[in-house]
């Protein structure tokens, strides 16, 4: 990727700059050159298509705003490559299953009837053959479609933006894997192999279609790329949704982790006798150039090999003679301590109680216990009544009575103890997860009361912030408010204390007035008097 010339750090570029580097990257990267011209061939087709389609869509009516329409036609888009992409896949599994098929029926009719140079074995290889250019044409197509779908979610214009070193890789390495197959014609070489029993050599002419028929099996890989795009958890959308709010990938582990969550079963039956009849079959093929007396190259014979090995009895009766079939051994023999694990897992989780059947059966062992401490209890009553009147209310006491008694009381109290330790017992085993999750939700409940106690608090305290705050300004307004009114008092007592004097001004200005006009008439009316 570093040697395209800087146009796959180009991040968003248009399609005519696709033109322009794929002729700029024929001279440096000539082995991807046919995977570069399908991928673009592919995308520019898809895109022409798009950009005519939302031109006849533009066309018609009115247009809704730019942004909704981005977002609605890259919905659109994505859903036509979701479907596009679970088509090719299909067709791809198709194919793989149709070139295995007559692979296994090819190499069993030239056994026995016919030779690697007859005109059956080249049609039945030249179908194997198309079948595998098709399958390689579907994948590059597959790998297409993802590509297009990375665009789409991402919103970029240059498909090598997400041809990353890892993509690259798990092309190439789907290609190689779906690319073998047996060529048309007869090829051999010389296979040496020391037998099991007389450890002599062992020399044959193989043919080479062994070596390129069994890594043909790994195209099985497809059966679970096709039960993850056709799982209704994957193609859901409130799944996939609460998926992604809780960071879980939807892949084909999650997908198998879920079949065998539902139906573990059924899971390990087909998974077992899958790989029971393929290993069975590799055997037979690996070990019947070296076995003469037709032991281990005999189907069934085959099939008890794999059996005892799968299941790690290994009885010694049969044993292959060359490295093929003993590898094959060894890898069933991992899988079959591998399944037999799994299958002790899956019995013992079945025959676990449920919850219900968990209290059922801890309430009917607390109410035997319970019968149990009450007969022990009045057995202790009891025996210990008889001691005393064996001893105290009889005139001969009878010792070996007195010892019988005591022997039972002991025993009565040992049982008593008994009863009550297996009693402790199923109380702390009734603490499960049962109990576990009824004390979780009484602290869920206990969380949210306090939560709405604090919320309620917290609206309070809010309130009397508020109610602070208005007496705040309230007081701050205070001072103008005394002001005023101190000036509305002072002005008023002005006003009063003027008209007051303004008042007694008056009075005694009217007073002053009165007094000389009477000393003016008392002088005038006392001369006269004498004179009269």
């Amino acid at each position: 990727l570093q040697s395209c010339n800087g146009d796959a750090v180009r991040p968003l570029s248009s399609l005519g700059t696709i033109r322009s580097s794929l002729a700029d990257l024929y001279s440096s990267q000539q082995p991807l050159q046919l995977l570069e011209d399908a991928f673009s061939k592919v995308i520019q087709e898809d895109s022409s298509k798009a950009n005519s389609e939302n031109m006849t869509r533009g066309e018609e009516g009115n247009t809704p705003p730019k942004k909704t329409k981005d977002i609605s036609y890259r919905l659109g888009q994505r859903r036509a490559l979701f479907g596009k992409r679970k088509q090719l896949s299909d067709y791809a599994l198709v194919c793989g299953m149709f070139g295995i098929i007559v692979m296994v029926i090819e190499t069993e009719l030239s056994r026995g009837f016919y030779t690697k140079e007859s005109i059956c074995s080249y049609v039945l290889k030249g179908l194997i053959s198309f079948s595998t250019l098709i399958l390689l044409v579907l994948i590059v197509m597959y790998h297409a479609r993802e590509i297009q779908l990375f665009m789409v979610d991402n919103g970029a214009d240059d498909w090598r933006i997400a041809m990353t070193l890892e993509r690259i890789l798990c092309i190439a390495f789907e290609l190689l894997i779906c690319a073998i197959h047996p060529i048309p014609g007869q090829y051999v070489f010389t296979w040496t192999a020391r037998l099991a029993f007389s450890y002599t050599a062992s020399i044959a002419d193989a043919d080479v279609d062994i070596i390129l028929s069994v890594p043909m099996f790994l195209r099985l890989y497809l059966i679970g790329r096709v039960m993850l795009l056709h799982s209704k958890l994957f193609t859901d959308a409130s799944s996939r949704s609460i998926g992604a709010l809780n960071k879980i990938n939807f892949d084909t582990r999650f997908v198998m982790k879920t079949l065998m969550t539902i139906c573990p079963g059924t899971v390990l039956l087909v998974f077992s006798v899958s790989c029971w009849i393929i290993a069975a079959w590799t055997v037979r093929v690996c070990e019947r150039y070296h076995d003469a007396q037709e032991v281990t190259s005999t189907f069934l014979g085959a099939m008890w090999l794999v059996s005892i090995t799968f299941l790690s009895i290994g009885y010694g009766d049969m044993v292959p003679h060359t490295y093929c079939g003993k590898g094959v051994c060894l890898l069933t023999g991992i899988m079959g301590a591998g399944c037999t694990a799994l299958v002790v897992a899956v019995v013992a989780r079945k025959s676990e109680l449920t919850r219900a059947e968990k209290h059922v059966h801890n309430f009917m062992m607390d109410t035997q216990l319970y019968k149990k401490i009450k007969n022990t209890a009045a057995n202790v009553l009891r025996e210990t009544w008889l001691i005393y009147k064996n001893t105290k209310l009889v005139k001969k006491i009878d010792r070996s009575r007195v010892r019988h008694h005591q022997r039972k009381f002991l025993q009565a109290i040992h049982q008593l103890r008994t009863v009550k330790m297996e009693q402790r017992k199923l109380t702390d085993q009734a603490n499960t997860v049962a109990d576990l999750a009824k004390t979780q939700n009484m602290m869920y409940d206990l969380v949210l009361e306090l939560q709405h106690r604090s919320e309620d608090l917290d609206q309070r305290i809010a309130a009397l912030e508020e109610k602070l705050d208005s007496i705040l300004l309230t007081v701050q307004s205070l001072p103008v408010v005394l002001s005023q009114a101190i000036t509305k008092l002072q002005k008023d007592f002005l006003d009063d204390l003027a008209c007051r004097v303004h008042f007694l001004s008056s009075s005694l200005s009217s007073e002053c007035c009165s007094v000389p006009a009477r000393q003016l008439c008392a002088s005038s009316t006392t001369p006269e008097t004498p004179h009269s």
